[in-house]
């Protein structure tokens, strides 16, 4: 048991100076003024002047590895524990990607069981870019209701060169397999979506919704800042169905990207719906840039941490409520997902918790129950780390 004393709790609404009592992997309580028995057997932590806030959900990480644009080479390798501390990560959702071709879903499906046996929380989508999807069952809609790390399909691409090129009927028959997957085994059953740098890139999504009984919240595409004009069509999707900022990629491709941190503020200014917003790294995954012919002219990868510097500089820059930024990688992921135990600190929940000082730095941070993080000392890493 642990007992964090006076510190500032983000729910992720501000609740005020609070004591927040745990034990095993679960919160038991919040209050002003917990009183333990003096018999008890408990740790106290005097959090005065830091920030509790919920851990922080990466919900796309290609943690088994990703890439090779460029050739074998260039294939990224498998994310670290560490990365995930490093950011305030206490859960992330593990994706495929571009190569459903050399590499597959079963790699993912062990990665999560890795980073659970770690003492972190992971889920995964089955699928990668191309349609017919790659799966372990021979269905995505049997990956879902039946593996219990499963909880989507993705990420599937649309408008982009990469791209299968689905047509808006295999489109709907993933989608409905999917949902009808989740219903079956009580997940989300999300379609998330790779969206390429094509023009009027929504439109794919829109046939489906306008000649199916779907819904645009069936789906989280991701990437809706890569360019300018996707990410003014975001503006208008967004307040239909949900929208996915990629954090990782604007530092090496700033001449295209819009940067995280305003491009959340833009969406809230032009009416999205802040629940409708989320903000993933695509960590671990290869950030390619191709010349007008197609040539491959730069090859980047993304980590964790982006999220948590974007959710920083939206706060110290764009000054935006850290309630509100907090939302966008904690309590809505949580929701769109249906990771129940997650995104917020409330009795009963997961002790996900992350706590930071007044320079945002990481003074401790918990998850499920474990400390990984103790005075900004990272206390554990992965296998074969040093």
């Amino acid at each position: 048991m642990i007992l964090f004393k006076n510190s500032e709790v983000y729910t992720p609404d501000y609740i005020g100076v609070n004591d927040v009592l745990i034990a095993g992997t679960k919160i038991i309580a919040i209050n002003n003024c917990i009183k333990i028995p003096e018999d008890l057997n408990i740790e106290i932590i005097d959090a005065k002047g830091l920030k509790m806030v919920p851990g922080f959900i990466d919900a796309h990480v290609h943690i088994a590895g990703a890439g090779g644009e460029g050739g074998p080479a260039t294939r990224t390798p498998e994310m670290q524990l560490s990365r995930m501390l490093e950011a305030g990560v206490t859960t992330v959702i593990g994706c495929l990607g571009t190569d459903g071709m050399t590499r597959n879903i079963e790699s993912v499906l062990m990665k999560v069981k890795a980073l659970r046996q770690e003492g972190v929380s992971a889920w995964m989508y089955t699928g990668a870019y191309q349609i017919p999807t790659p799966t372990i069952l021979g269905d995505v809609g049997k990956d879902i209701a039946l593996i219990e790390e499963i909880i989507g399909v993705g990420e599937i691409a649309i408008s982009d060169h990469r791209t299968s090129f689905p047509s808006t009927e295999e489109l709907i028959r993933l989608t409905e397999h999917a949902r009808v997957g989740g219903m079956l085994g009580g997940k989300a059953g999300i379609v998330n979506i790779h969206m390429g740098d094509a023009k009027n890139p929504f439109k794919p999504l829109y046939d489906v919704v306008k000649i199916s009984e779907l819904k645009l919240t069936q789906f989280l595409p991701t990437h809706c800042n890569r360019n300018d004009y996707i990410f003014e069509d975001a503006k208008e999707y967004g307040k239909l169905g949900y929208v996915d900022i990629t954090a990782s990629s604007y530092p090496y491709f700033p001449q295209y990207e819009i940067k995280p941190s305003k491009a959340i503020v833009e969406l809230i200014n032009a009416g999205v719906p802040l629940e409708h917003i989320t903000m993933t790294s695509d960590g671990c995954g290869s950030l390619p840039d191709f010349d007008e012919k197609g040539n491959l002219i730069q090859l980047e990868m993304g980590y964790p941490k982006s999220i948590f510097d974007e959710m920083v500089d939206a706060v110290t820059q764009e000054n935006l409520e850290l309630e509100k930024i907090l939302k966008v990688i904690t309590s809505n992921p949580a929701d769109i997902l249906r990771l129940n135990q997650k995104g917020r600190i409330e009795p009963g929940k997961d002790a996900d918790l992350v706590l930071l000082n007044s320079n945002y730095k990481i003074d401790f941070m918990i998850a499920m129950g474990k400390m990984m993080v103790r005075e900004q000392k990272m206390l554990c890493k992965g296998s074969y780390e040093k």
